[in-house]
């Protein structure tokens, strides 16, 4: 593991957030962004800006940007807000608005690059 990024809170559902988790993971980092570019989902937003952070942490690190993969990247279930709404009978049915966690691990081919 080169980096690690993590984004918590974040409001989306996982089970909305794995398909596009599917598309990219095992990808070049930077394929994978610009995979992200042109898919029409909620969560290559919040994707595209975890792998981007986690390479520029790679970056700073000393890693060359096209020598990173992802090796890891998960989707979890964070806290759920509870919001309730009027059902028949006067009752009140439970509305869960849920929130992810997402973690991002970057690997690399290459040892880290020497100054010169």
């Amino acid at each position: 593991m080169v980096t690690r990024a993590k984004a918590k809170y974040i409001r989306i559902s996982p089970t909305k957030l794995r398909p596009v988790i599917k598309l990219v993971k095992g990808l070049n980092a930077k394929e994978a962004v610009n995979k992200l570019e042109f898919v029409k989902k909620k969560g290559a937003k919040f994707l595209k800006k975890i792998i981007k952070t986690a390479i520029a942490d790679a970056r700073n690190k000393g890693y060359d940007d096209n020598s990173l993969f992802i090796s890891r990247l998960v989707a979890n279930q964070g806290p759920a807000l509870k919001r309730y709404r009027a059902e028949s009978f006067g009752r009140a049915a439970v509305i869960r608005k849920r929130m992810s966690h997402l973690v991002v691990e970057l690997d690399s081919n290459q040892k880290i690059m020497q100054e010169s």
